[in-house]
């Protein structure tokens, strides 16, 4: 299995903070690692390449032992709307005033229905 992993830069790598590996998330999932990068080609989870090295996740998409709710329907309506890797980990992370916050922090906080909206909003 192929898995083409986006680079991002230097900008959108701050944004994010904490970053997990394949392995880490697969442990924390209780997943094998093949199934860890299932969820990447999936689009249920998005994981990028930050320098060398296998793809990484932001640590915020897990909440415990399980993926973030909301996150994979948004990561979805975010590829229908012509987004990459790279520019939807950009558009989760950058804050937005009217939220408050940025999208991650308002899945985060359960309101990933309000995020889902105004990412789907973006394909028009």
């Amino acid at each position: 299995m192929t898995l083409s992993v986006a680079q991002i830069d230097r900008e959108t790598d701050q944004l994010v903070g904490e970053w997990l590996t394949l392995p880490e998330v697969a442990d924390r999932l209780d997943l094998t690692i093949g199934r860890a990068k299932q969820l990447l080609k999936d689009h249920k989870l998005l994981g990028v390449r930050r320098g060398s090295g296998g793809p990484q996740v932001p640590a915020v998409f897990l909440d415990g032992n399980e993926v973030v709710k909301g996150l994979a329907g948004t990561l979805t309506l975010l590829l229908d709307a012509g987004y990459d890797d790279a520019e939807s980990l950009r558009w989760l992370f950058t804050p937005d005033e009217s939220l408050p916050g940025s999208p991650i922090d308002a899945i985060k906080a359960g309101r990933h229905t309000e995020v889902k909206r105004r990412a789907q909003a973006l394909g028009f």
